[in-house]
């Protein structure tokens, strides 16, 4: 029998979850930490790591008291964050900035000129992360930092991923050139490709713009997937959590990776990672190239398979918004739906909410609801906006079965599908095949399995799997709910298309162009900023 501490930083809250080899989850603790956002600057979304650490120290110290295990009886901690969140260093490791948050879209410009640059230069590695670079990665972020902060730029001494500089703290790693990177976070965000001699070469990156010359250096290190250490935690830090020194702590990941993991998904299966956002994880064989996907990685999600990614920039977000609107909360405003059919709302919504990340790769969109009338309501709205986000998913599972990913199984994880039915019997009827989801919550499970490997309790992650992943509920798609969603769906894709691509048919300019129309206005009131 062994015991771990598995951690799941999410972009409000770091959960800590205790787990046992034999009984399973014992339990979690979670605390929370700001959001700063700004009116000012709608794309702008940045976190404290001291808030994040202090809140690690706080769910720590909270779940151990509440399940009455002692610090002598954890044997590792592991830990996966969001991402790509990325913060500036200087050469003692200390943060030059807050972390660039993954929904800070700031960098939208930075990263049309990175496609731009890796298509006109011929770069391999753009191939690998769908044909278009994100304002969600790492080098858009990291060049628009440098771009904006001309009084600090020359401390740098390197950025990190969130995972990668939690990690290091907890270790006490004050070097930045001795900080393991993820294989995970580096491969899918940063243009990192092993096969293809890691990096992009300084000679593109100067090409890209001259302040990013000597990022190259600065980003070099030891690469690694998650069934290697990272390190071992520190006294300071042991006696911050109330945890022994020494533990080994394991390489880290991105939040839905290693929940894809916690589900128990095998190869060729796809993981809808549904929270505030929506990640799509799968695990293959071989690697298949998919235009407009996050990323293709070896070893992102299990070690020995490749990762693919994808995904919804905003889904709870939006649920979470149209109850807002309508003066109540989800969960009151879902009462009711599961007597709703499809095609019943007379709704049709387009995702966007916060922008597309696949396969658009393209934040300068906004929502779309056509079909409004008098007597709409707010629990119309929810309605659509769930089945949305499923035709946006199976808009990403088309794209992909199009370029040779087989899909053998599909599983609904996150923190939604724990709690709303509806939303997974929308997903099988629109999706046309059968959804599992996990019998109960599996947030932190998948960090606990990698500190199980890091303690040597389990050979495998298979062998984790099996001991401590939960079993699935099914979720059967129904015909009579198919045939009107596979007419609903015909529409989704044509609007998809014509409104989301810039430059192509009558309309590809129309949400962009208010966008920029906001924003001007925005600037010229002098509105704020906020958190």
């Amino acid at each position: 029998m062994a015991i771990v501490a598995g951690v799941d930083f999410g972009t409000l809250s770091v959960r800590v979850s205790i787990v046992d080899s034999e009984r399973g989850l014992l339990d979690s603790a979670v605390a929370e930490y700001p959001l700063h956002r700004s009116l000012e600057d709608l794309d702008f979304a940045t976190q404290s790591h001291d808030d994040q650490m202090q809140s690690l120290a706080a769910a720590t110290r909270e779940v151990l008291r509440k399940t009455g295990v002692a610090a002598e009886e954890v044997e590792s901690i592991a830990i996966d964050t969001t991402g790509s969140s990325v913060i500036p260093v200087d050469r003692e490791m200390r943060p030059l900035s807050e972390y660039y948050l993954w929904c800070d879209h700031r960098s939208k410009g930075e990263a049309a000129e990175i496609t731009e640059a890796a298509h006109r230069e011929g770069l391999e590695a753009i191939k690998w992360c769908g044909g278009v670079y994100s304002a969600e990665w790492g080098f858009s972020k990291l060049l628009h930092w440098l771009r904006h902060n001309p009084g600090t730029r020359d401390q740098l001494a390197s950025a990190f991923e969130n995972c990668d500089m939690v990690a290091a703290t907890l270790c006490g790693i004050t070097d930045p050139r001795k900080v393991k990177r993820s294989a995970c976070a580096m491969g899918h965000k940063w243009l990192w490709n092993a096969s293809l001699g890691g990096l992009p070469s300084e000679e593109f990156l100067t090409k890209v713009d001259p302040l990013l010359a000597g990022i190259r250096e600065k980003l070099l290190g030891d690469y690694a997937t998650s069934d290697h250490l990272a390190g071992h935690l520190s006294p300071h830090w042991a006696e911050q959590l109330g945890l022994k020194a020494g533990i080994p702590i394991p390489v880290g990941a991105f939040d839905a990776h290693w929940d894809a993991i916690g589900v128990g998904a095998r190869t060729d299966d796809m993981v809808n990672v549904i929270g505030t956002s929506t990640c799509i994880i799968g695990i293959t064989n071989s690697p298949n190239l998919v235009p407009g996907v996050c990323g293709v990685v070896p070893g992102s999600v299990h070690p020995a398979r490749i990762g693919i990614e994808a995904g919804l920039s905003a889904v709870g977000d939006i649920f979470g918004a149209i109850a807002r609107r309508a003066g109540t909360d989800v969960k009151t405003l879902s009462r009711g739906l599961e007597n709703y059919r499809a095609g019943q709302s007379g709704l049709l919504h387009l995702t966007w909410d916060n922008g597309d990340r696949t396969v658009l790769v393209n934040p300068n969109l906004r929502g779309v609801t056509l079909g409004w009338h008098l007597l709409t309501s707010a629990q119309d709205n929810l309605m659509a906006a769930i089945e949305g986000t499923a035709f946006h998913t199976r808009v990403i599972f088309d794209r992909m079965t199009e370029h040779g990913v087989e899909i053998k199984r599909v599983i609904n994880a996150g923190g939604i599908p724990q709690k709303n039915d509806v939303l997974n019997q929308v997903y099988a009827d629109v999706l046309g095949r059968p959804v599992l989801v996990p019998s109960s919550n599996v947030v932190g499970v998948g960090s606990a399995i990698f500190a199980f490997l890091a303690a040597k309790t389990f050979k495998t992650v298979e062998e984790a799997q099996a001991k401590i992943s939960p079993p699935h509920r099914v979720f059967e798609p129904r015909r009579s709910e198919q045939v009107v969603y596979d007419e609903i769906y015909g529409l989704f894709r044509r609007l998809y298309f014509a409104l989301g691509v810039p430059d192509q048919g009558a309309f590809g300019d129309v949400l962009p162009t208010l966008i920029r129309l906001k924003e001007r206005t925005h600037k010229d009131v002098g509105l704020d900023a906020v958190s």
